[in-house]
């Protein structure tokens, strides 16, 4: 890991979260708060739900994943990959708008840890996760 502008890999890691095509999909959006916390934005979508038409479970484990992902990415010149991640659904929910948040617990040379949550658009706290992220070999392209 080399100094680095955090600000521009932010920049150049958005513009590389908009062109995945699961994010396409997903409808999901992503910007940066002062803390440097990746904040991953779901607008409700009925595709989402499951057979009791609350928001199914594997919806916000993939906004937890993807918000600890883009927290860590920034800080690191290669490539990363998921290596362990945990998921809690504490409540289910229905026809609302849901927003990850990510936040670096610990940074090291090749390993990021990060806590990731998700709540509502009216703030109330739905899902808890913790990843555990590495850098590969895999050069960058952020």
């Amino acid at each position: 890991m080399t100094p680095r502008d955090l600000g521009a890999a932010r920049e150049k890691l958005i513009a590389l979260f908009n062109s995945a095509p699961i994010i396409q999909s997903f409808g999901m959006k992503l910007s940066y708060d002062e803390a440097g916390r990746a904040l991953v934005r779901l607008p409700f979508n009925p595709n989402f739900d499951h057979a009791f038409h609350q928001i199914h479970g594997g919806v916000m484990a993939t906004m937890l994943d993807t918000a600890g992902w883009f927290t860590a990415a920034p800080h690191f010149d290669n490539w990363i990959a998921t290596v362990e991640f945990q998921t809690r659904l504490l409540e289910p929910v229905e026809k609302v708008d849901l927003v990850a948040a990510g936040r670096i617990v610990r940074l090291g040379k090749r390993i990021a840890v990060c806590e990731m949550e998700v709540r509502t658009a009216a703030e109330k706290l739905i899902a808890l996760g913790a990843g555990t992220f590495t850098a590969t070999s895999v050069p960058a392209k952020w």
